[in-house]
């Protein structure tokens, strides 16, 4: 059977005719040989089913097949006509923005399934958690357990948060208030690797035995450790985000109006609520909700504080990014020209000396930048500057790329000089020491006569006339622009070996000569 490639598909489990929420056939065969073909068989057509919806409707979010057990109460809670109670029933949901396809839907469903006994149930995401606000947790949990056939995200997303909030129950329950979810799994775009937000809100009016924040990072601790359980066993990649409040700590940020718990409460849907949070909402929704006169001195302070704000944070970035990024590798090119390390205030004077003035390899108007900055920067130092205008820090951003770029290109100047008078050392200081022991000769009479008076006789290595050679070769290919600074590098640490051991046989020699002549 095909399936489509594009689509975040998961196929149907392994089913274990054990558990007790296992979906079986309408029709229970005595023998199990029967009950085996029958459930290989509904499986065949429940992937058939799926692929086809899949296919057709490629942005449906999640296909399930509900817990049997859970059935009477969506009989109950759903209007469902009770003859379905014995069908299985097939939950699919939509997006928001796919609501009017709903009928269309169900109908090309219904007609696919045929005479199979499948009640369709078609929800978006807008109406799971109606069921919560309602108060309906039961139908929230039996969608979150439901059997998933098909999921972009957002059933395996539910069924993690179920899960845990089971944990946490299961553990103190008496302690929690509300159990709430938000973020992209309320906002109905969540996927296989959204983040799961979960807010728990711990009741701690009557803790009397230990601090509240003893007794919160307790619950902390162990609502944090089912985290990683409930992953496990809901067999998603999600990642619960859970964040834990006191319900004394909470009330005191709903009278402050804190932004973030304004947010929690107009957008967050509660999979458990005990009479709290669900009040909250109702208020905030009624305009009820409303912040201290302290709060909304604070939230006005934040606005007149933003511009002077602002402005020192324009003034940090030319004191503390602009200054040190033209300063520091103006520095390094002055120590890679052969320079001790320079002075922030000697780097002006410098880089104007040597590279303007006495080698001519950089332009004026890029060392007029350079001292524009340090200008700016010692003015700031004497407190003769104390903002900075936009429009400024933009012209220095840009007068700042341009010298940095400029800079990248002198270093390339710098090190091809650098290299060329290394290259040129190299090549003297040997033929110097050829010379002195063989005469003033040419260099190809001067090779000629090394390899036949001291290497084939064996004063000197077979790896000593092939330096030489190589000392030959890097000075040529550094004229046609061939060598780069490695190239180099090898060739004088390559030359050292030579002139060393040069060196030290004229040393032997005027050494054996003295000896001769006393």
């Amino acid at each position: 059977m095909s399936k489509d490639k594009n689509s975040e598909e998961q196929d149907i489990p392994e089913m274990n005719l054990e558990k007790k929420d296992t979906i079986s056939s309408p029709v229970i065969s005595e023998s199990p040989e029967n009950v085996s073909k029958d459930m290989e068989k509904t499986k065949k057509e429940l992937e058939k089913l799926k692929s086809f919806i899949v296919k057709k409707y490629n942005f449906i979010q999640s296909i399930s097949l509900l817990p049997p057990v859970s059935i009477p109460k969506f009989i109950e809670e759903e209007e469902v006509p009770k003859e379905t109670e014995k069908h299985m029933h097939l939950f699919m949901i939509v997006p928001e923005n796919k609501i009017k396809d709903i009928p269309k839907i169900k109908e090309d469903v219904v007609k696919q399934i045929e005479k199979q006994k499948i009640w369709v149930q078609i929800k978006t995401p807008s109406d799971v958690w109606e069921t919560c606000l309602d108060g309906k947790f039961e139908l929230t949990s039996a969608i979150a357990m439901s059997f998933p056939l098909y999921d972009k995200g957002i059933l395996g997303a539910l069924r993690v948060a179920e899960i845990h909030k089971s944990l946490v129950l299961q553990k103190f329950e008496k302690y929690v208030v509300s159990y709430v979810v938000g973020g992209s799994l309320v906002r109905g775009d969540a996927v296989k690797t959204s983040d799961v937000d979960v807010f728990v809100i711990i009741n701690d009016t009557d803790v009397k035995r230990m601090p509240r924040l003893e007794l919160k990072e307790r619950l902390r601790g162990i609502i944090y450790q089912y985290v990683a359980e409930a992953s496990s066993l809901a067999g998603t990649k999600n990642k619960l985000e859970p964040q834990i409040y006191l319900l004394t700590d909470f009330w005191e940020c709903v009278k402050d109006a804190h932004p973030v718990i304004f947010t929690f409460i107009r957008d967050g849907i509660p999979l458990y609520d005990r009479g709290t949070f669900m009040p909250w909402k109702a208020l905030l929704k009624m305009g009820k909700l409303k912040p201290s006169p302290e709060a909304i001195d604070m939230f006005m302070s934040i606005g007149d504080k933003t511009i002077s704000r602002a402005k020192s944070s324009l003034l940090d970035i030319v004191i503390h990014e602009i200054y040190w990024g033209v300063t520091t590798p103006s520095q390094a090119l002055l120590m890679l020209y052969g320079l001790a390390p320079p002075t922030p205030k000697q780097i002006v004077a410098d880089m104007k000396k040597i590279f303007v003035e006495k080698e001519k390899m950089l332009e004026k108007k890029y060392v007029n930048i350079l001292e524009k900055i340090v200008g700016i920067y010692k003015d700031y130092e004497h407190e003769k500057i104390k903002s900075i205008k936009g429009v400024e820090v933009d012209k220095l951003l840009q007068d700042t790329e341009d010298y940095l770029k400029r800079l990248k290109e002198l270093r390339e100047q710098i090190e091809k000089r650098v290299m060329e008078k290394t290259v040129e050392q190299i090549y003297k200081d040997v033929f110097a020491l050829l010379k002195a022991m063989l005469g003033n000769k040419s260099q190809a009479i001067l090779i000629d006569d090394f390899e036949k008076e001291f290497v084939k006789k064996g004063k000197f290595s077979p790896q000593h006339l092939r330096i030489l050679k190589n000392i030959i070769s890097a000075r040529a290919e550094f004229k046609k622009g061939k060598m780069n600074s490695h190239k180099v590098d090898d060739a004088r640490k390559e030359a050292s070996i030579l002139i060393n051991d040069l060196i030290e046989y004229n040393q032997r020699i005027d050494l054996a000569n003295n000896s001769e002549q006393k």
